[in-house]
């Protein structure tokens, strides 16, 4: 007679389900109770059918993150990659499976939850801001489906993000710590919320330092070079310069390079530059970029661990989970104590 999950069960001592985790590896259950089932199953010569306990339980043991393909920067970019490898490092060893699903924003957003959810093609979904949308994030509340926001929502949900009003603080901080008084900030569409936490930190640092954000400081514009070297000149070539700028982007920081080289600004003796993202420029520019690292792999990971949890625990707790980032300090903005990375 074929032995069957019932039969390891009573033979433990422990439920059916209990059995499953183990067979998973479940980080809810103890290393001698997983031991204990295991040696019985090897004992008893156990080997699960992985397609009929998929069915069993309606699991795919499959994960998507999804991605809308019609945006390039969703997936051209290293941070991306970063996001991918961290969740696969946590889901791989627990034999799920990743793939990468694109929602067009063309297609009725029913589509992509017949296709992918209703369909149990996969058992839980990992995907940014720009994805879930409140709408979406209500249809997946309303379904109970498993699902992690990279990225911070208003919706009841889980979500996991970098830190980026810490981020704004941290830099600000550093620029006004190195004897730098009047600082600026370039970069970020108004009202966008990533643009919203990064200043809010810029201005929390300020405040705390007694100092007030000067009128026409904060410019607001694409996180691109070509704005940012705009901005630049904009700022220093005004009545009221600042002496250091707190940059978007790595490309924000780069145009704000060549505007201070035309015009004849020494960095870091006279204008301090320090910017969010360690990737893709800052080591490399002359001089080389103090910049904040927020380190995606992590977040990957962060996200794909809280929903193993999820799908262990389907009535865990609304939560939200900040990452903290690494400043790295180096020459734009070395004027004055502390050591500096080249």
């Amino acid at each position: 007679m074929k032995v069957t999950i019932k039969d390891i069960a009573q033979a433990a001592g422990v439920a059916k389900s209990t059995v499953s985790k183990v067979m998973n590896d479940s980080p809810k259950i103890s290393e001698e109770t997983k031991a204990r089932v295991r040696d019985i199953i090897k004992q008893m010569n156990y080997t699960p059918s992985s397609i009929a306990t998929g069915l069993a339980r309606q699991s795919s043991n499959t994960i998507a993150i999804l991605i809308d393909m019609s945006k390039e920067s969703e997936f051209l970019n290293q941070f991306f990659y970063n996001i991918i490898g961290g969740v696969e490092s946590i889901i791989g060893p627990l034999k799920y499976e990743l793939t990468i699903a694109n929602i067009q924003h063309d297609h009725a957003e029913g589509h992509f939850l017949q296709r992918l959810v209703l369909n149990k093609r996969v058992d839980g979904i990992i995907a940014n801001t720009s994805v879930l949308t409140p709408e979406l994030c209500a249809e997946l509340n309303r379904l109970e489906f498993p699902y992690i926001s990279i990225g911070e929502i208003n919706a009841p949900g889980i979500w996991v993000d970098c830190d980026n009003e810490l981020g704004g603080f941290m830099l600000t901080r550093h620029l006004l710590d190195q004897g730098y008084p009047s600082v600026a900030f370039i970069g970020g569409e108004k009202d966008e919320p990533l643009f919203l936490r990064r200043a809010a930190g810029y201005q929390r640092a300020l405040s705390e330092a007694g100092m007030a954000v000067q009128s026409g400081w904060i410019i607001n514009g694409r996180a691109v070079e070509e704005d940012g070297y705009q901005a630049a000149k904009q700022l220093l070539q005004s009545a009221n310069p600042p002496d250091s700028i707190v940059c978007m982007s790595n490309f924000s920081a780069y145009g704000v390079l060549q505007a201070a080289r035309e015009l004849n600004i020494s960095i870091p003796s006279q204008l301090g530059i320090a910017t969010f993202d360690e990737y893709p420029l800052s080591p490399y520019t002359t001089p080389p970029l103090t910049s904040l690292d927020m380190d995606t792999f992590q977040l990957g990971a962060s996200a794909g661990r809280l929903l193993m949890d999820k799908l262990d625990n389907k009535e865990a707790a609304v939560s939200g989970q900040l990452l903290e980032p690494e400043l790295i300090p180096r020459l734009s903005s070395k004027r004055s104590g502390g050591d500096a990375a080249e």
